[in-house]
């Protein structure tokens, strides 16, 4: 039942959420669409309400349309503080953590948190972690931690201007500690 609540909590923040993205961004892209020659089919002129566009998204194009747009770049990006951001806004709303610090990289998700006494530390990761799970690619190894001196840790290294193989070796030692806590790994995840 408690798994059931949360899912349903979860899934109604991301959607509060993404419902208050930026407009600027949105009518960024719709300039972008107008301009692309692919758009301009007859299946995409079909939708008779420009509010939709905001709640929507939908393309169709033949092999042949597709093939003569080799001119534009067409690489998907992810904006990793508003991940960071979402991530840490979903978690404060649980009951039991009192704040929250999350980096995201390339490939890691490094959550830092101080709960509240009450909340047992197993059940605070696996809240934790899911809720990361829930927001990311499945790709991301997504590490927790209830020592929340790794949150000045994190955000250190989001600050710093450390080269690369500084970098590394920062990330891996953070890891190492955040290990030290429970992860919030059970039996129904798989990683």
């Amino acid at each position: 039942m408690y798994q059931k609540f949360l899912l349903l909590f979860i899934t109604g923040i991301l959607l509060a959420v993404t419902a208050c993205g930026d407009t600027d961004s949105a009518n960024d892209e719709r300039v972008a669409d107008e301009m692309d020659p692919l758009q301009d089919n007859e299946q995409n002129e079909t939708q008779t309400d420009p509010g939709q566009n905001d709640r929507l998204g939908y393309v169709n194009f033949s092999k042949d349309e597709l093939e003569n747009d080799n001119e534009r770049n067409h690489t998907a990006t992810i904006d990793r503080t508003q991940l960071a951001d979402m991530i840490t806004r979903i978690i404060l709303r649980s009951d039991g953590f009192e704040q929250v610090g999350t980096l995201v990289t390339d490939e890691e998700v490094l959550i830092a948190y101080r709960k509240d006494e009450e909340t047992d530390s197993e059940k605070a990761a696996v809240m934790a972690r899911k809720t990361a799970m829930s927001v990311l690619p499945r790709y991301f190894k997504i590490y927790v931690s209830e020592n929340d001196m790794l949150m000045q840790d994190i955000q250190s290294l989001h600050n710093s201007t450390v080269d690369h193989k500084n970098y590394d070796n920062t990330i891996k030692q953070i890891i190492k500690e955040m290990e030290k806590t429970p992860q919030g790994l059970d039996n129904t995840m798989d990683e």
